[in-house]
């Protein structure tokens, strides 16, 4: 299938590349770090990150079967880089194109269902903690 050799190539070729500069203030990837299911190891990689209101969406070209998103669901939590800035998320939740559709920008919109975008992600911006006084 050759969406899984893409998905593998960009596994293994792209996303070292990638996370040089993905999550950084003027690039359009973000980074999602998550921590392994059974390895405990802590995992970075890069996605495309939209921020919404409460949180972020992310789309899943590859499906609901990828490592890191098993990870992340498992979890129940992540750390999300994205435009310089790094926030706590929670409450993991795959969602559909007609869900997302509603809270993304007309432009994003237009490109995901160029691709074929089926399926999101959604996350809950974590909330900041007061600090003690």
């Amino acid at each position: 299938m050759v969406l899984d050799r893409v998905r593998v190539f960009n596994k293994h070729v792209l996303n070292p590349v990638m996370k040089l500069v993905a999550g950084q203030k003027y690039w359009y990837a973000g980074v999602i770090e998550h921590t392994g299911r059974r390895s405990g190891k802590t995992y970075s990689t890069p996605v495309v990150v939209e921020r919404v209101g409460d949180g972020f969406i992310i789309p899943l070209p590859y499906g609901t079967k990828v490592d890191w998103l098993r990870n992340v669901l498992a979890a129940g939590r992540a750390t999300v880089r994205v435009h310089g800035e790094t926030s706590g998320a929670v409450g993991p939740e795959i969602i559909d194109a007609a869900t997302a559709a509603g809270q993304l920008s007309p432009r994003r919109r237009r490109e995901f269902a160029r691709f074929g975008i089926k399926n999101f992600l959604k996350l809950e911006r974590e909330p900041v903690a007061a600090p003690r006084a």
